[in-house]
Formats: structure tokens, sequence, C-alpha cells
């Protein structure tokens, strides 16, 4: 594996997004391109993780940069998980918000017992709508 480079905001397609998506194992509408391509567009802090030109991994968010930012998505190829490269994703996202932003995400259930061991606090206060398929 050779040295990963993390980059902020940098041009990503929806087909890289989408190929991430599956080989991480992230549940998302990764047949749909188009709406992967619209989740890039409207997402504003983005990280990506490359091994060389290879997307390998992503932490999309959406914030306003002074409240809270909501982590959406985190995806990091299999290939790579347990490396480090998600909690360096989690790193950079935060390294472009203040420590007055709250760092919320909704967390796959299999994910519920990475997240505590890499500084998340679990919120009992939280409530979702879902969306409709």
């Amino acid at each position: 594996m050779s040295s990963i480079e993390y980059r902020f905001n940098a041009p990503v397609t929806g087909q890289e997004v989408a190929d991430v998506f599956k080989r991480s194992g992230i549940n998302r509408p990764s047949d749909d391109v188009d709406r992967i391509q619209q989740m890039i567009d409207h997402g504003n802090l983005i990280i990506t993780a490359w091994d060389e030109e290879k997307l390998v991994g992503i932490a999309r968010s959406l914030t306003d940069f002074c409240y809270c930012c909501y982590l959406s998505d985190l995806a990091v190829d299999k290939e790579y998980q347990h490396s480090g490269v998600g909690k360096e994703l989690i790193h950079q996202t935060q390294m472009h918000l203040s420590d007055q932003v709250s760092l919320l995400l909704l967390s796959a259930p299999t994910a519920m017992s990475y997240y505590p061991k890499i500084g998340f606090d679990k919120a009992e206060n939280a409530w979702i709508i879902r969306r409709k398929r």
C-alpha cells in the first residue's frame, strides 16, 4: 500500500465515489451515479483519500462552519480499512472546523462500535424521518 494523500474539496466524480462506496460496503445508492454526483455537488466539506490516483476513501459533510457539521458519508475501500484511513478522514474534516463546531453523524449498525474508539460520544437525543425508497 502506497502513502495515502488526503485532499480537501478536490474534484471527484460521481462514478469514483460510487465505486468507493461499493468497495467499502457502505449502503448508498451506488448504482445511481447521477444521484451520487448530486450528493457530491451539494456537500460543502469533502475530504478524499487517494492512493496515487485511486480514490480509496471519502468523508462528505454538510456544515455551516460555525456551529455544526453533519458527516453524511464516511467510506473506506475494504482493502484500506483498519489502516487509519477513516480516522484520518475524520481528523482532516475536523481540521477544517473550529473547536466550536459539533461533528454529528448517523452510524450504520455495523459501525456502532467504531465511533467511540475514535472519540465520538453516543447521543440519545436524535430523531429521524426516514427517506422514502
